[in-house]
């Protein structure tokens, strides 16, 4: 299902969540097995039900099987990563070597997704040729090594570098999963600014708007923005200054927001409300930040109360944090945190 998510930008603002608003699909590539298409080996899928039934509500596939579609065949043989004279290769158990044919399909393929505006990507795990890491390599004395990388996934990742990209298997992990999804809306919102006109002003507003979403995965990496955005005439170009930006967002967001660190930032975004509350209601935010802290709460019970009281003091500063506002609530990923 095709549904957009955001509002348009401006050249200063990132807008908020609107699941009411459609303007351009979140596009998420993904291996086609997920989604229930028969084109295993054996005829068979790995459809996962929540990608399905869930996420698919909100963003548009990309299906993509880079042994079929290359002309591998179904049903077929199966095919495994085997190292051959230093190289990596892709096998079947008789010999049979396919792994010039799908690299270059990956080759091809990829132009074409780097054209659709991928705001990520899901591969099926332990796949010689999606698997994104830990993929099994058969050594020349027999042994398996679980080190390698899909040819398609590695073509992926090498052209389109800063594409949130994860595996089925990892996405059962509820951290990760909100983390994923949390990057592949913001690069969503990324590529709308990009597609409105990058200019030093919204590149500003970018940051501004995920100052406490890049707090909660690290402080530090947050301050390194900062102070890059802070003097932008080391860049000789705007998009100079933007692909440096670009690089460092990536390397923070990857990084798992910690629950001390959600602490802090409810903690900040608490302080621009309490001296409009009555004693009663701010010990009660008090308590509810404290509460999650201590794991007697998920995450969206303080987020909640905060969206509230930035709603009816119309708090300017905050309205438009993302961290309030990271993706269709609709997903329920704060509620499992």
């Amino acid at each position: 299902m095709s549904e957009s998510v955001f509002g348009g930008t401006s050249s200063s603002e990132i807008p908020l969540l609107d699941i009411h608003r459609a303007e351009l699909p979140v596009r998420i590539g993904i291996s086609s097995c997920l989604l229930g298409e028969r084109v295993r080996y054996d005829g068979g899928h790995k459809r996962d039900d929540y990608l399905v039934d869930v996420v698919g509500r909100y963003v548009e596939w990309v299906p993509v099987c880079p042994e079929v579609e290359a002309g591998m065949g179904m049903p077929r043989e199966t095919v495994q990563l085997t190292r051959v004279d230093g190289d990596i290769r892709m096998l079947t158990k008789a010999g049979v070597d396919h792994t010039d044919v799908v690299d270059w399909f990956a080759r091809q393929r990829v132009q074409t997704l780097e054209q659709a505006r991928l705001s990520g990507y899901i591969l099926k795990s332990r796949s010689p040729s999606c698997g994104k890491e830990r993929v099994p390599v058969v050594q020349p004395d027999g042994a398996t090594l679980k080190k390698g990388r899909g040819i398609f996934a590695r073509r992926l990742m090498e052209v389109l570098p800063h594409l949130p990209v994860e595996e089925e298997q990892r996405l059962h992990n509820l951290r990760i999963r909100e983390n994923f999804i949390s990057r592949v809306f913001a690069y969503y919102r990324w590529l709308q600014l990009v597609t409105t006109g990058l200019t030093r002003e919204s590149l500003m507003g970018y940051h501004r708007a995920y100052k406490y979403l890049l707090m909660a995965h690290s402080q530090e990496g947050t301050r390194r923005l900062g102070r890059l955005l802070a003097k932008p005439e080391r860049f000789a170009t705007t998009q100079a200054l933007a692909n440096a930006y670009l690089d460092e967002f990536n390397s923070v967001m990857k990084r798992t927001p910690s629950r001390r660190n959600h602490t802090n930032v409810l903690q900040h975004m608490a302080g621009y409300v309490s001296d409009r509350l009555d004693s009663r209601t701010r010990r009660e935010l008090t308590r509810m930040i404290q509460n999650y802290r201590e794991e007697l709460l998920p995450l969206i019970v303080p987020v909640v109360m905060l969206r509230h009281y930035v709603r009816e003091f119309d708090i300017a500063y905050l309205k438009d944090q993302t961290y309030l506002h990271p993706f269709p609530g609709e997903l329920m990923l704060l509620n499992q945190l």
